[in-house]
């Protein structure tokens, strides 16, 4: 469903279901509604026109027709459309990808907005966010640039990444919750598997548990950028089976407390980042030549 399909099936809904409408049946008030560009409201209003939901007042402006407000087509009341796809994930993988692929540089709010349909401020509202976490750089008076990705730098944050995680595990062994463990045990079952959602927060449920301000700072402000691309790398199944496997391997560890055993499960989960990194990285090399 694309973002029009979905605004022009929701306020039908609204019409035809009583609900609340946007405060003017406008292009302006409806993309403030719906947090959109004018584009994706005025392909909506022609379609509510066109089937009579919308008309023109007397004094020429668009107004819902009476006819059929609060009337249903049918026996039963229109279902609330679900939204369409997440444009705020689509776009972080986009940007994900561009530095990948070596496209860093700066990306223009206009374009970005017309390609997602979404209007300006929303979108500016996503990027500040995505700007935190590191996935791209806001440069004032410049706008917005995806950085370069580099693999040393990568192996540098893997090595800092292993160093800083095991020392907050060695901080955070009498802080942790042996209930919080299970249910993360829990979340890296093969079930979890199956449903490709398995729970990832051991790592900064680690540094949390620390107490260590100087370690929770560096993922704050360095962790962004890598953990959404080791999560992007993750994505194939056996990537995540592998994953979980690791995980369960660690939480077991640690709620046995066999702390030496622990500390080198999670090394090498951290260090297995890398070939999978390599792989990706490989992969989107081959496409580009191909």
């Amino acid at each position: 469903m694309t973002i029009s399909q979905y605004i022009e099936q929701d306020l039908e809904s609204r019409i035809r279901s009583g609900r609340d409408l946007p405060p003017k049946i406008t292009l302006g008030s409806i993309a403030e509604t719906y947090g959109v560009s004018a584009t994706p409201v005025r392909t909506a209003l022609e379609g509510l026109i066109r089937r009579r939901l919308v008309v023109k007042g007397e004094n020429g402006r668009l107004q819902v027709n009476d006819r059929v407000k609060g009337r249903v087509n049918g026996r039963q009341r229109p279902a609330t459309p679900k939204p369409p796809y997440d444009w705020e994930s689509t776009l972080a993988r986009e940007l994900l990808l561009m530095s990948l692929r070596g496209e860093a540089g700066f990306v223009r709010e206009e374009l970005l907005a017309e390609q997602h349909g979404v209007g300006r401020t929303p979108l500016r509202r996503v990027l500040h966010r995505l700007a935190g976490g590191g996935l791209i750089e806001h440069v004032p008076r410049r706008g917005w640039r995806v950085p370069e990705f580099h693999r040393d730098d990568m192996d540098a944050f893997i090595d800092i990444r292993e160093t800083l995680e095991v020392k907050a595990l060695d901080l955070a062994r009498d802080a942790l919750v042996e209930a919080d463990l299970e249910a993360m045990l829990v979340g890296n079952s093969d079930e979890a598997v199956a449903r490709s959602s398995i729970d990832n927060r051991l790592h900064l449920y680690f540094v949390e548990k620390s107490g260590n301000r100087y370690i929770a700072s560096f993922f704050e402000n360095h962790g962004g950028y890598y953990t959404a691309l080791f999560d992007y790398a993750a994505l194939g199944a056996h990537v995540v089976a592998d994953m979980a496997a690791q995980h369960r391997d660690i939480l077991n560890n640690v709620l046995r407390k066999h702390w030496a055993r622990a500390r080198d499960a999670l090394s090498a989960h951290i260090h297995a980042q890398r070939p999978v990194m390599a792989k990706v990285i490989h992969e989107l090399e081959q496409s580009q030549h191909n």
